[in-house]
């Protein structure tokens, strides 16, 4: 097997995003660009998005990364909003755009319509919640967009399933679709309902850091793996388990925790990289069985292709979001009042990705009579130009759409307010902890120890208290920004010290990564505090 052509992807995909970060445009775009820029270079290899290796082994890992650092409150109560877009919209979508491109295209069955419907109906919000969290979008928004890319792959298979069926010729019916769609998605939470517990024991039990690490990493496969295995959606199941164990993380060793959050982070980047490269990568596969469609027609498809799929999500987006307190006084009792620019957001930010090219790539060759698929090249050409043309149109005016609608930012100094609360809470239960703890005899310690626990305690419960006083006039640093700083100046005199007394032979090596481990620990709890 070449290696190298995964390396040169993997390497230039992750040169790229990180240069991404120094400029204004979000990461997902320049990857894109840059892999259309690269295609037709000489000597690059040819990249084809196989369904086989993105939908079981890119997609799991990249739902669990979104789904565990999501909040399972926060989506509760938003869950009607979600589910409005997540299911409700990704099937209107299939429906709207597969009639209309059985109108647009001649000769186009509406079966085969209906699949290229399901394929570009779900929404790849990664780009979107990127912009969201960049610019500043209020959080129920962010969350609504977060909520519906993790659950809206599940419908769009399921559809995909059902119009692939019957547009082979596999007599799929509405209620054996319905039926389907009801098993996948009952199937897959219960998965996930039924593997979330053990795992999260798993987790709480095994003591060795690397062990419950090599366990995290797994446990996105093995949930979407067995809920495949049972017929179910291993979307829905992943999610499940990821929302499960990520309300429960603190209950996780804190070891664990820190190496766990480093190793999820460098996955998710290089994958999320790795992918939007790979969409612009597949442009010489998608021309190069074109051939049978004029440049003028194909191009002409496209753009009302893309029009439609832009329009649909307005058509949806802005009934959902009123009607229903229109006709439900307990929507108007428990939920917030939707806004027109939180709509016009929502409806904007329906950017397609990887998803949707891994499925038109799927779309079998033949029907069960052994002749071709009715316009195979057409609708994985449509697929292709709907998520470029979202991505690039709607991803760079999101930003600037954000910023014209002039959201109400949060206000730092009422967050700050809040945590310092939090935090004094906490610190007053610790300390009055620590007295009853002192009182018992078999918890004796010199009083300068005793002290030491104190101090630690005030100097957490102060520390918030401290970003809102004022600032050294000559620095600008807060009393806080500079204890953080000192105590970072001095982790780095001592670790520069270790490392001059390994040089002299006076401390192993194996003695010398354990100091540093210690101090990197400390250090990474005063970046803690900072961030």
């Amino acid at each position: 097997m070449d290696v190298m052509p995964l390396l040169l992807l993997v390497a230039g995909s992750t040169a790229v995003a990180g240069a991404a970060r120094r400029t204004p445009v979000p990461a997902p775009l320049l990857l894109v660009a840059a892999g259309l820029a690269v295609s037709y270079v000489p000597g690059v290899p040819a990249y084809t998005l196989e369904p086989g290796v993105v939908l079981p082994l890119l997609l799991p890992p990249l739902l669990y990364t979104s789904a565990i650092d999501s909040s399972y409150l926060d989506l509760r109560a938003q869950l009607r909003p979600v589910a409005l877009l997540s299911v409700g919209y990704v099937l209107f979508a299939t429906f709207a755009v597969g009639w209309a491109a059985y109108l647009i295209v001649p000769g186009l069955p509406l079966t085969a319509a209906l699949v290229l419907g399901a394929v570009v109906a779900p929404p790849d919000a990664v780009a979107a919640t990127a912009v969201a969290r960049r610019v500043g979008l209020p959080s129920r928004i962010t969350t609504i967009l977060q909520g519906e890319s993790l659950l809206n792959d599940a419908t769009a298979i399921t559809a995909y399933k059902v119009a692939v069926a019957a547009a082979v010729g596999e007599g799929a019916t509405w209620a054996g679709g319905i039926e389907e769609f009801l098993v996948a998605a009952v199937g897959g939470v219960g998965v996930g309902l039924v593997l979330m517990a053990p795992l999260h024991w798993l987790r709480t039990h095994l003591k060795e850091p690397l062990l419950q690490n090599t366990l995290s990493l797994l446990i996105p496969f093995v949930a979407y793996g067995v809920a495949e295995q049972l017929h179910a959606s291993g979307v829905l199941a992943v999610v499940t388990v990821a929302l499960y164990l990520g309300h429960r993380a603190w209950e996780v060793d804190f070891a664990t925790r820190l190496q766990e959050e480093a190793v999820w982070k460098m996955v998710a980047f290089v994958l999320e990289s790795s992918v939007f490269a790979l969409i612009g990568l597949q442009l010489p596969v998608v021309l190069k069985g074109l051939r049978a469609h004029a440049g003028a027609e194909a191009a002409w498809y496209a753009v009302a292709v893309f029009l439609v799929v832009v329009a649909t999500r307005f058509v949806w987006v802005y009934p959902a979001a009123f009607l229903p307190r229109l006709l439900s006084r307990r929507v108007r009792a428990r939920e917030e009042n939707p806004t027109w620019r939180g709509a016009m957001v929502t409806a904007w930010a329906g950017m397609r990705g990887v998803v949707s090219l891994a499925i038109a790539f799927s779309i079998p060759a033949t029907l069960h009579d052994g002749e071709p698929f009715p316009r195979h090249s057409l609708l994985l050409f449509l697929t292709f130009t709907t998520v470029i043309g979202t991505l690039v149109v709607q991803g760079l005016t999101l930003p600037p759409l954000i910023r014209l609608l002039r959201f109400p930012g949060r206000s730092a100094q009422v967050e700050t307010l809040a945590e310092a609360n939090a935090q004094a809470q906490a610190s007053r239960a610790a300390e009055q902890r620590l007295e009853e703890l002192l009182q018992d005899e078999r918890n004796a310690l010199p009083r300068p120890l005793a002290d030491r626990l104190r101090t630690v305690l005030e100097r957490r419960r102060n520390s918030v208290w401290e970003r809102l006083g004022q600032v050294n006039p000559v620095t600008g640093e807060s009393v806080d920004d500079t204890y953080r700083r000192l105590s970072r100046e001095m982790i780095s005199t001592e670790r520069e010290v270790f490392v001059r007394l390994r040089d002299g032979r006076y401390i192993d090596d194996e003695m010398l990564r354990t100091l540093l481990r210690r101090l990197d620990l400390e250090e990474a709890a005063a970046y803690r505090e900072a961030a």
